[in-house]
């Protein structure tokens, strides 16, 4: 009997069920290509035939039953937002707290339901201080503290290093490794020589959340030259984040250049 293991299903705006709204068919479409009957996935959900019969007549339906009737057939439901012609809100939505996918300079995928993986080559642009920047990029800082931090991101993701005033550029460059997601007193036992700061500013800087993020940063080294501010202003409507952001593709194709001119 074939089954569906692990499949994403995706409301498609293009299809006829999308447009005639009608939910359940396409589930009951769904299930069959899966090799259920109403009976097993019934069983599955602990709930009795008639109400997966009921489930596959209506138009619509709660969000949680839809997740429950496909995770009975080994799926996952995700839901997106996508915006056409969205320009000002992905400036606005630069900052990296609210997790999504840019697809273009002017269109963005916003997940609804279920966590969207991070997209292949998605660099994240961090901002920091000048003495800890400088510290990175020396090899002697290896871990970077953030109060959120999406983790999602896998290792080997690069990592961009803007220094903040007085400096204001690009400066150096280095890749992820491992994310950590403890509480602040686990981070600071585990990482507080890593990450270079004193424990009062550490305190300060995690004060009123029970989660802190510790993220593993490798093969730091300096831009051959350094991104001034008024450039990246310029060349990619680039505006410093106050934590960190995902860089946009024209900025990283962009940086192509200027990365493959430092040593490994």
């Amino acid at each position: 009997m074939m089954k569906v293991v692990g499949k994403v299903f995706e409301p498609d705006p293009d299809g006829n069920d999308a447009s005639d709204g009608h939910i359940g068919r396409r589930l009951r479409e769904i299930r069959k290509l899966a090799g259920l009957t109403q009976a097993q996935v019934a069983k599955r959900l602990d709930i009795r035939q008639s109400a997966i019969t009921g489930m596959e007549r209506r138009k619509d339906m709660h969000v949680s039953t839809l997740r429950d009737y496909l995770s009975a057939m080994g799926a996952t439901l995700r839901l997106h937002a996508h915006f056409d012609d969205a320009g000002a809100l992905i400036n606005n939505l630069r900052e990296a707290d609210f997790g999504f996918e840019q697809i273009d300079e002017n269109q963005l995928l916003l997940p609804i339901f279920g966590e969207a993986p991070l997209p292949p080559h998605r660099d994240v642009v961090f901002s920091i201080k000048p003495e800890y920047s400088r510290k990175i990029v020396s090899g002697e800082k290896t871990i970077e503290l953030r109060r959120r931090f999406p983790m999602s991101v896998p290792p080997g993701t690069t990592a961009l290093i803007y220094e903040t005033s007085p400096t204001r550029a690009l400066s150096g460059i280095a890749e992820i490794g491992d994310v950590h997601r403890r509480s602040p007193e686990e981070i600071w036992k585990s990482f507080g020589d890593q990450a270079c700061i004193a424990r009062k500013d550490f305190d300060a800087y995690f004060t009123g959340v029970d989660r802190a993020f510790a993220i593993e940063l490798r093969h730091a080294r300096s831009l051959p030259r350094p991104l001034l501010l008024s450039e990246l202003r310029d060349r990619f409507s680039f505006e410093p984040p106050q934590s960190f952001l995902y860089a946009t593709p024209k900025m990283r194709e962009a940086l192509l250049y200027e990365r493959a001119k430092i040593p490994n």
